[in-house]
């Protein structure tokens, strides 16, 4: 019994780890194919180390343009972990 409260305490905290993409489409589009307030680099043009490098500079303060100050924000909360493994990019 206590492996499989385990299991589940471990899959849900994994899930809510996870980067929620679903709020990134507001402004990349669904498909990632926009340039977010006509400002950003176009993610889906964008390699998986490309994308995973931006995030975590942004989040580090690192990397960005004029939005930086935005995205800083939309990244801070996940682990350099969980910006390394969006599966976005090529």
């Amino acid at each position: 019994m206590n492996k499989i409260v385990l299991g589940t305490l471990v899959l849900s905290v994994a899930s809510f780890a996870a980067v929620n993409l679903g709020a990134c489409k507001g402004c990349h589009g669904a498909n990632f194919e926009k340039k977010a307030l006509g400002k950003s680099k176009i993610v889906s043009d964008m390699t998986k180390a490309e994308v995973s490098a931006s995030m975590i500079g942004y989040k580090n303060g690192t990397y960005g343009g004029p939005m930086k100050g935005v995205m800083k924000g939309q990244v801070a909360k996940y682990s350099d972990a969980d910006l390394s493994s969006t599966g976005l990019g090529k």
